[in-house]
């Protein structure tokens, strides 16, 4: 299957950047390359590009479709890493970062990638197929009280006690092995007036997910990583797509603008920890009424942005 994936709010994106054109930027979510041939677009011969994905099936396609571009380096790696990776390249210093959280259209549709509830598929979710942890293991393998902190957590169901009593009746008799068994047991588990909101597996999927790539587990230390890898003026731009990302995110911006530790009745700072960054976006940048039209994925996404001071 062809790599597709659509870059939400991608002008949104490029333009938060401030891009300079012999400056050096890095793609953490590299993806299909959406958003970096249009950084490359703006960038001159000077100019460097990194792009980093954990999918090797993302830096492939990338690599096909950025391939007229001769300043671009690909490296297989979690962004969690972005410190290492850029000291391994020898890059104190880089103009702007940006990511991109979340799922590809491609890992989604892609139905042998275990990733949509929509297919029948063997239970995966891996973003990095070279880890061997997987969604089968914490299906067949977390216990109840686990299963239940992770999709009450992660996926924010109500029903998450339930369904994860339900999973682990259900593997007694043999283990989980697809998503549509997953389904299946989810889908019985909920009673059926409260399944007019969407999928009634969209959101334990979505745990399950979040759980296997520890998403929120590497989100306050990349963030942290970038801002002190970024030039000053340089600009760190972030698209999430549900409310616990954008929590991490708008709550990480707001304590590296404001990191006094100070009482509030104090009347001059005495701790001594001063502002890193500037927040450029006061309320996230949403896609367009028209980009929602067109890309059912986009809905939910929200950039923030900030700037190195």
């Amino acid at each position: 299957m062809k790599f597709k994936h659509i870059s939400v709010l991608l002008n949104e994106t490029i333009d938060s950047l401030n891009i300079n054109p012999d400056g050096i930027y890095v793609d953490c979510t590299l993806g299909g390359g959406g958003h970096s041939i249009e950084i490359l677009k703006r960038l001159s011969p000077k100019g460097r590009l990194i792009g980093i994905d954990q999918d090797k099936d993302a830096l492939k396609a990338a690599s096909e479709k950025l391939k007229e571009f001769n300043n671009v380096t690909y490296v297989h790696n979690n962004f969690y890493n972005i410190d290492d990776i850029l000291e391994e390249l020898n890059l104190s210093e880089v103009d702007g970062i940006t990511m991109d959280l979340g799922v590809s259209s491609y890992q989604l549709d892609e139905a042998s990638r275990g990733f949509s509830y929509m297919s029948e598929a063997p239970l995966d979710m891996r973003m990095d197929r070279s880890k061997s942890f997987s969604a089968y293991d914490v299906v067949n393998s977390y216990s109840e009280q686990q299963l239940f902190k992770v999709i009450i957590e992660y996926g924010e169901d109500s029903f998450a006690r339930k369904i994860a009593r339900s999973i682990v009746k259900k593997r007694n008799d043999k283990p989980i092995e697809t998503t549509k068994e997953l389904v299946e047991i989810i889908d019985r588990a909920i009673p059926n007036k409260f399944k007019k909101n969407g999928h009634p597996a969209k959101k334990t999927f979505q745990a399950i997910r979040i759980e296997v790539n520890k998403e929120l587990d590497v989100l306050d230390k990349a963030i942290n990583d970038s801002v002190n890898r970024l030039k000053k003026g340089g600009r760190l731009s972030i698209i999430t797509f549900h409310s616990l990302e954008d929590r991490i995110v708008k709550n990480k911006f707001r304590q590296l603008q404001n990191p006094c530790t100070c009482p509030p009745d104090f009347p001059i700072c005495v701790c001594g920890k001063k502002p890193v960054i500037k927040i450029i976006t006061r309320k996230p940048i949403e896609p367009s009424e028209k980009e929602k039209q067109e890309n059912s994925r986009s809905k939910s996404a929200k950039l923030r942005v900030c700037e190195k001071i």
